[in-house]
């Protein structure tokens, strides 16, 4: 992708989209550091600065600490930008390359189950009518004690 932007259309295969991490992790990182030792510096320069009239015991250092915290977090916003790319191209692959693969498995394996299955029924029935006993009902076994009964009581 030299000279032109990245589209939607060019993140679509798994080689296009390693490319394009590769690319912005190149661009990112060094960002992400030169931020983080620019916050290093600020971050020491703005402790030995002496505190301003009228500040309370150790307030210079928790200014100092507060005025540089934006930057901290700016590396640490860019270097997770790395780590969302990195998702995207798990999710995508996820979602719209091994999704469709695995429900045509599923479809697949139901098809088989129920082609089983009715493959199965007719041979159990058949076999059950002309081989097997019937079972007593309970009727039969006890008579008329369940006569009385009714369902729910």
């Amino acid at each position: 992708m030299n000279g032109s932007k990245w589209t939607p259309d060019h993140l679509k295969t798994p080689a296009d989209r390693a490319i394009h991490l590769e690319q912005r992790r190149a661009q990112l990182l060094p960002i992400v550091d030169d931020l983080r030792r620019l916050a290093r510096e600020m971050a020491a320069l703005v402790k030995e600065m002496d505190s301003i009239e009228g500040d309370l015991p150790g307030q210079a250092a928790l200014r100092a600490r507060h005025v540089t915290k934006p930057l901290f977090k700016a590396a640490d916003d860019v270097e997770a930008a790395v780590g969302d790319l990195v998702a995207f191209n798990q999710r995508y692959q996820r979602s719209y390359e091994e999704l469709p693969e695995k429900r045509a498995e599923k479809r697949e394996a139901k098809h088989r189950r129920k082609l089983e299955k009715a493959g199965r029924r007719p041979e159990i029935e058949s076999g059950q009518s002309s081989t097997a006993p019937v079972k007593a009902t309970a009727t039969d076994e006890f008579g008329d004690v369940f006569d009385g009964l009714r369902r729910g009581a």
